[in-house]
């Protein structure tokens, strides 16, 4: 896969693919990823890429030229070109799964004031970050390339993708390291069980219970199973389900020497 970032500021980048996972993915040739300056195409005398708006107003806004030019000097035919502005609806993880089985995505960072109107013709759709004003794409873009990027093949394990947040519209159950006690705070007891059956049901009701408390509005989307109902209607009425007493009871010599 290859992903284009058009920006007035290039050089924001240069942590983004030098670090981590992006660097890795990059290393291995698991995408390519071009970053790529828009002052590098203005025609304009003085080398600018803005000016004030027609009409007056604040600010200045990003010439429809160089932006045309750019993009159509690094897109080709199978090109998914997405301009980052305000005005776009915001990105989710759907989007990131989507965008990660095209073959080049081109994501344009607006800046300033906005762009030309014009421009808009000239992109497949537009996407914002959130419900907030940015100074401008860059931030968004890296965001966004990120997301996409941590699910091609062979970039992160398929077993650490399998029940990330948002991937079935929940989010993902409490994680724990050593040691087992940490300012008075305890990991639970089934987590040692090793019964991974139940294990993983205590998991499925955690993830319930926290996208319930944190995030409604998911859990309003999401789509309960009888197994899942049966994990709240235990829990909620404080009921110890047999699963969850017969895992710890036969678990008890290794909930001991934990």
């Amino acid at each position: 896969m290859k992903i284009t970032i058009l920006t007035l500021f290039p050089d924001m980048f240069d942590g983004f693919t030098g670090q981590s996972i992006i660097k890795r993915a990059l290393a291995k040739n698991l995408v390519e990823v071009a970053i790529v300056n828009i002052r590098d195409f203005t025609l304009d005398k003085y080398g600018r890429v803005d000016t004030p708006p027609i009409g007056g107003g604040a600010g200045l806004v990003m010439k429809a030229q160089p932006l045309h030019d750019a993009i159509n000097a690094t897109k080709a035919t199978a090109t998914h070109t997405i301009l980052l502005s305000p005005r776009g609806r915001p990105f989710r993880q759907d989007d990131a799964v989507r965008l990660a089985k095209m073959e080049h995505v081109q994501f344009v960072c607006g800046h300033y004031e906005g762009i030309d109107e014009r421009i808009n013709e000239y992109v497949s759709e537009t996407i914002s970050l959130g419900d907030f004003v940015m100074t401008g794409g860059e931030i968004a873009a890296m965001a966004m390339a990120d997301a996409v990027i941590r699910l091609l093949p062979d970039v992160i394990e398929k077993d650490s993708l399998a029940e990330e947040s948002f991937t079935t519209d929940l989010l993902e159950y409490p994680q724990y390291t050593e040691p087992a006690e940490f300012m008075g705070q305890k990991v639970p007891d089934i987590l040692y069980c090793g019964n991974h059956e139940a294990i993983a049901k205590w998991r499925q009701l955690m993830r319930l219970v926290v996208t319930r408390e944190k995030r409604p509005d998911l859990f309003a989307k999401y789509t309960l199973t009888r197994a899942d109902q049966r994990l709240l209607h235990d829990h909620d009425n404080g009921v110890t389900p047999t699963w969850l007493s017969a895992a710890l009871e036969k678990g008890k010599r290794f909930i001991k020497g934990k």
